[in-house]
């Protein structure tokens, strides 16, 4: 028998129902196909974006995605976020937690991040459900990044689910310094020095100078910036298989309506 506990003068039971093996396999089910879904959107959210870096690279003569990230919360850290905010303990709460799947693209230039982002959330099951434009506007710390949570199908043997995934899209210059950020907040656990979060940021202003720099000095030497370009499509695609095709598709506008 559990002890009595004090609660305000008068005598509580600590009392818990009785949790069986069942109950326990159940939850454990249902919790696991939970975070399964969340996997499988966080890859299939991920797929796009490689698959858009491996168009402009086969495809094009730029591409702007320089690097592409995902992750996953454990099983443990959505338990503790959803106590921490104080939800009901249901499995729509654990739901209601945006960021549990995450795929971070780091992009060459600031118009990158606005481009990539339209390509993917411009494709049909992708579903925007908010956007945090802190390029735009910036938070309080100098912290940069265009955020978004997206929802996409995700097709289990129960049925179709759509499932959110939070993607961070920002710039190397960016990215560099929210690493840096992050590790001065873990050295110090939270409390920063004043000046420390003075240089920081003046370094985030100094990042976006350069990133603002970089973009016009790629234009100048560069010229603008394509993605697409027809010379560099499958080679064996020659120009004697062309001809072949206008013998099928004569008129090739029509072709591609019929």
């Amino acid at each position: 028998m559990t002890a009595p506990v004090e609660h305000h003068g008068t005598s509580l039971e600590r009392t818990r129902p009785e949790v069986t093996a069942d109950t326990m396999r159940q939850i454990r089910d249902e919790f696991g196909r939970l975070m399964l879904s969340y996997r499988f959107a966080m890859e299939d959210v991920r797929s796009k974006v490689e698959a858009l870096s491996q168009e402009y690279t086969e495809l094009g003569t730029y591409n702007p995605i320089e690097h592409i990230s995902s992750r996953l919360k454990s099983a443990e850290s959505v338990v503790e976020k959803v106590l921490r905010k104080g939800l009901p303990r249901t499995m729509d709460s654990i739901r209601s937690v945006p960021d549990i799947a995450g795929v971070r693209v780091t992009c060459s230039f600031t118009s990158d991040t606005y481009g990539v982002f339209e390509a993917l959330t411009g494709q049909p099951d992708v579903a925007v459900l908010s956007v945090k434009d802190y390029i735009a506007r910036p938070k309080p710390n100098g912290y940069r990044s265009l955020h978004a949570i997206v929802q996409v199908p995700v097709f289990l043997s129960t049925g179709t689910v759509r499932v959110p995934v939070e993607v961070q899209l920002r710039t190397v210059a960016q990215d560099a310094w929210a690493s840096l950020e992050h590790k001065i907040f873990y050295k110090f656990k939270g409390e920063v020095p004043d000046e420390v979060i003075r240089r920081l940021g003046a370094a985030a202003e100094a990042a976006s100078s350069l990133d603002s720099e970089m973009e016009e000095l790629h234009g100048i030497v560069h010229g603008p910036r394509r993605t697409v370009a027809a010379e560099r499509i499958d080679p064996t695609i020659t120009d004697e298989v062309v001809r072949r095709l206008l013998d099928l598709f004569p008129n090739p506008r029509d072709g591609q309506q019929g």
